[in-house]
């Protein structure tokens, strides 16, 4: 029986700064495919997304869809800060608040649920950020922000897949995205951690 699954993210889903395979989704989507896998895989991550911008869509995008399955990848943009500390694109309890809805949400969709976790973050090169210089990544906000992560899903029931600590700086194209290493990193866990905990068949 064919399973679906759709990923839901920002540009790391999307596959930013992958130009060899498409990013980590793409990754699995093809392993699924030339591993004659009944899985049809939809990548449904943007560019920049946050939380607030996934609530708008995430109901429509599953009604399309109908998964069995949902991976959800979001966050690093709502832990950046503009210009100042106390200014967070997301509040940390905004955000608490927000995960917990889309979980929710997820519930009433598909069968399985998962969640990575954030991925590190270079500040030496994100603190301000080049292409955005009122925008700030830094390690600590990103750490703050995958814990709650990993507390809303413990609360919920929802398996949490640890990504925090999977990434060197040398993996990392611009200090934010990945390059083509980091992507094949996190397909590579991302799939072994779908087939151990039997996400997919």
């Amino acid at each position: 029986m064919e399973q679906i699954i759709c990923l839901f993210g920002d540009s790391i889903t999307w596959g930013a700064w992958d130009p060899e395979h498409g990013g980590w989704g793409a990754r699995l989507r093809s392993y699924f495919e030339t591993n004659n896998k009944e899985i049809e895989l939809y990548n449904c991550g943007i560019s920049d997304d946050t939380t607030d911008g996934m609530l708008k869509r995430f109901d429509v995008e599953c009604a399309a869809r109908e998964p069995q399955i949902i991976v959800f990848a979001i966050g690093i943009n709502d832990s950046r800060y503009i210009n100042t500390e106390d200014n967070a694109q997301t509040p940390i309890d905004k955000f608490q608040n927000n995960f917990e809805v889309l979980l929710e949400k997820a519930k009433k969709h598909a069968d399985k649920i998962v969640c990575l976790g954030l991925t590190k973050v270079d500040d030496s090169r994100t603190a301000p950020c080049p292409w955005k210089p009122t925008k700030f990544y830094t390690d600590s906000f990103v750490k703050k922000y995958d814990a709650k992560i990993k507390e809303v899903c413990q609360n919920a029931g929802v398996l949490f897949l640890e990504m925090n600590d999977l990434l060197e700086n040398s993996d990392l194209e611009d200090g934010l995205h990945p390059n083509p290493l980091g992507h094949e990193k996190m397909f590579l866990r991302v799939k072994e951690f779908l087939q151990t905990n039997k996400i997919v068949q």
